[in-house]
């Protein structure tokens, strides 16, 4: 039998993807908000595509926000883009 590959949504552009080919961003329980490239960090988390403009998107959206369950300041997406 084949195992099944984890599939999570994009929050900036909807696309559904494997779980491995997406990074993680995290809420972690202090409210830090901070990328997750293993996939292990405690914490509510919400996956985007490796494309940059999906950053974009999630945050005119507010696509993040909604899957972070916090408001999200533009100084915080800025140090995101950095990150990737």
């Amino acid at each position: 039998m084949d195992k099944k590959t984890p599939l999570r949504q994009c929050v900036g552009c909807g696309k559904q993807s494997d779980k491995r080919d997406m990074i993680r961003v995290v809420r972690t329980p202090e409210g830090d908000i901070t990328l997750d490239f293993k996939g292990k960090l405690n914490g509510r988390g919400a996956y985007l595509c490796k494309n940059p403009e999906c950053l974009v998107k999630a945050g005119k959206n507010k696509g993040l926000e909604r899957a972070l369950k916090v408001s999200i300041r533009e100084e915080i997406i800025e140090k995101i883009k950095e990150e990737l």
